[in-house]
């Protein structure tokens, strides 16, 4: 615990707040090494580095129909109804986002426009697992994607030692709608949906969390012609807190982070040294119960508790760090909410714990981590559709704009789209 200790030293402002990092050429050498031999090997691709770095041997990746319904008798009745608890507030608030048709809009006379969302079609998600089961995943990423409407959905998961999945996430799997659920994670997973395989259909976009290994796969499926939600992954907290938060609130959110994983970064700023320094202590305490421990130990090599003199400085650490969980624990909670530009979930209060929007409040859990909330929002059922633009003009409408169309076409050097506009028009004054 000495070298946690040391490391939780109250810093000021100045402090270096880059992320954790692997050997990124490493990383991207090992990416596209196993990429090619799953394009290449397909399904035994797949199986070799299961076992490889899962350390089981996968004969039959699919999900059959016994596991299904032997998770459904494995569940306790009390996680059930815990998950069922989960999916309805979920599901109100991805139903709430989604607007399947805009209202029509005249732009002229005559000139009507107008979206509609399309499902995508054949989605992929991905649910880490390994030394968490997170069924929660499942229903953040299963419920916007059956709101949506999307016709294919696979899901694909680490197994445990014994060669199964956990029973909690095949029943939110199930719960979900989603069938087709394989036995494999890491980078492998994410390049059996980016080239589709013996048994694994080929998806247009793939969504869900993960470490740096899945995250560097997605952004190199991206490179290769197959969307992504956003790169999620690892797991990053940001607390905001003055003298009215509590110590032992905000060390135990900030430890639910640091149990993700050893490259999860937790930092709390404050403008108070003496409440830092109570963090810290909260944090040594709580961590001496943790089943996790070992994890959050790890985690807290790379936590940073900062000393920030005034809003001013805090709200633009915030905005520059852009973390992918903020909390807000202050008396002056207005003024961050209103200026905060880069975060990609908001916890306001110290009754609005982290831990809520992981998964019960109804908010998405899948959210971008590493500065790209800066670029990005959180997955919600928007990101399951794409918005095809429509439009129909009458006559009189092709007469609104008709000249200004001409004129911009001319203006561009393109006379045929000119002429596409000219011949209607001519038409139009010979009737």
């Amino acid at each position: 615990m000495k070298e946690t200790t040391l490391r939780l030293t109250v810093t000021d402002k100045s402090t270096d707040l880059s992320r954790p990092q692997l050997n990124m050429e490493k990383l991207r050498q090992t990416v596209e090494r196993i990429f090619e031999d799953v394009r290449q090997n397909g399904d035994e691709a797949v199986r070799k580095y299961t076992a490889l770095y899962d350390g089981v041997d996968i004969s039959q990746p699919l999900v059959t129909e016994r596991e299904l319904a032997e998770a459904r008798q494995a569940v306790p009745e009390e996680l059930k109804q815990a998950i069922e608890t989960a999916y309805r507030n979920i599901d109100t608030f991805h139903r709430a986002q989604f607007t399947a048709r805009m209202p029509e809009v005249e732009t002229a006379p005559g000139v009507y426009c107008w979206q509609e969302a399309r499902p995508i079609e054949k989605v992929g998600l991905y649910v880490p697992g390994g030394s968490a089961p997170l069924f929660s995943t499942v229903l953040m990423l299963g419920i916007p994607a059956r709101i949506a409407g999307s016709k294919e959905v696979v899901l694909f998961t680490p197994p445990g030692k014994d060669g199964r999945i956990h029973p909690a996430v095949l029943y939110a799997a199930e719960r979900t709608g989603i069938s087709r659920i394989y036995k494999a994670g890491g980078i492998q997973a994410i390049a059996a949906m980016t080239y589709g395989t013996e048994s694994v259909p080929k998806v247009y976009k793939i969504f869900g969390p993960g470490n740096q290994y899945v995250t560097a796969a997605k952004q190199y499926a991206l490179q290769l012609g197959t969307a992504i939600d956003m790169p999620a992954g690892p797991s990053e907290l940001m607390v905001v807190a003055d003298e009215t938060a509590r110590p032992d609130f905000v060390a135990a959110d900030l430890l639910s982070q640091a149990e993700h994983g050893p490259d999860s970064q937790v930092i709390c700023l404050s403008d108070s040294q003496e409440f830092l320094r109570q963090v810290a202590a909260e944090l040594e305490r709580q961590l001496k119960d943790l089943p996790r421990k070992d994890i959050a130990v790890q985690s807290l090599e790379n936590a940073k508790l900062i000393y920030v003199d005034n809003p001013a400085d805090t709200i633009r650490i915030v905005n520059e760090y852009a973390p992918e969980h903020l909390i807000l624990a202050t008396g002056r909670n207005d003024f961050y909410i209103e200026n905060v530009l880069n975060a990609g979930s908001v916890f306001i209060g110290n009754y609005t714990p982290e831990s809520a929007g992981d998964y019960a409040s109804g908010t998405n859990h899948t959210l971008p981590t590493n500065g790209y909330a800066k670029a990005y929002g959180g997955v919600s059922t928007e990101s399951f559709v794409k918005r095809i633009s429509f439009q129909r003009i009458t006559p009189e409408g092709l007469q609104n704009i008709g000249k200004a169309i001409e004129i911009l076409a001319t203006a561009e050097g393109l006379q045929a789209h000119q002429n596409a506009v000219s011949i209607r028009l001519k038409a139009i004054s010979n009737e």
